[in-house]
C-alpha cells in the first residue's frame, strides 16, 4: 500500500470509508486514492468487491449508502486469501504473522505465493486479521497496528492482542473476539 493512514474521515460518507478500508485491508484495493470518495470510486469499489466473489447484487445497482453498506458488511464474512496474503503482511510483516497465525515461515510463503491451498482455518484467521487491521487503519499507520499487537491491554485483562491470539484460535473464540472488540472501539469512539 502506497499510504496506510487514513485523512480526515469526518468529510467522507461513513458506508463509503467503511468499504473502502475493508477492501483495502484485503487487498482488492490498492492505493491512498480509494478514501476519495467520488461516485466513480464507489462504482469502481463495488465493481473489486463482486470480482472477488463478493456483494454481486450491488453491481450494476445505483451506487448509494445502501449498496456502500451492504458490501462492505459483505466482506466482514468472506475471505479473500489470495489479495489477503500480501495485504496484511504489508501491514504486519511476515514474523508476526507467523506468530498470529500459527503458522512456520515455510507454510506462510507456500500459502501466499498460491503453491499451496490456504486451508480454511489459516484463512479465517487471515481475513480476521485483515478485519482487525481494517479497524485500526483510522488510528494507526503500518507501524502503530505491529505496535498494537504487542501491548498489553486492559480489556484483554492486561494480555497483549498477540497473546489472545496465540495457539490454536479460532475468530469465534472469547480471546479473538475481545481483540476485535477493542479494535472496533477504536472506529466507533474515533480515538487512539
Amino acid at each position: 500500500m502506497a499510504s496506510k493512514t487514513v485523512s480526515d474521515s469526518s468529510e467522507a460518507p461513513p458506508a463509503y470509508l467503511h468499504l473502502a478500508i475493508r477492501a483495502q485491508a484485503m487487498g482488492l484495493v490498492v492505493g491512498a486514492h480509494w478514501l476519495e470518495p467520488s461516485a466513480e470510486n464507489a462504482a469502481a469499489l463495488l465493481a473489486a468487491v463482486a470480482r472477488a466473489g463478493v456483494a454481486i447484487a450491488a453491481r450494476g445497482q445505483g451506487v448509494g449508502g445502501g449498496q456502500l453498506a451492504a458490501a462492505a458488511q459483505a466482506l466482514e464474512d468472506c475471505p479473500f486469501p489470495s489479495t489477503e496474503w500480501a495485504a496484511v503482511e504489508s501491514w504486519l510483516g511476515a514474523e508476526l504473522m507467523e506468530t498470529l497465525l500459527g503458522i512456520s515461515e515455510s507454510s506462510l510463503r507456500r500459502y501466499s505465493s498460491g503453491g499451496r491451498l490456504t486451508p480454511d482455518l489459516i484463512a479465517t484467521r487471515l481475513h480476521f486479521l485483515a478485519m482487525v487491521i481494517a479497524d485500526l487503519a483510522g488510528s494507526y499507520n503500518g507501524f502503530g497496528v505491529r505496535r498494537w499487537f504487542g501491548r498489553s491491554r486492559t480489556a484483554l485483562g492486561g494480555r497483549t492482542p498477540v497473546a489472545a491470539l496465540s495457539g490454536e484460535w479460532d475468530p469465534d473464540d472469547l480471546g479473538p473476539r475481545a481483540v476485535r472488540g477493542l479494535a472496533q472501539s477504536l472506529t466507533d469512539s474515533g480515538s487512539t
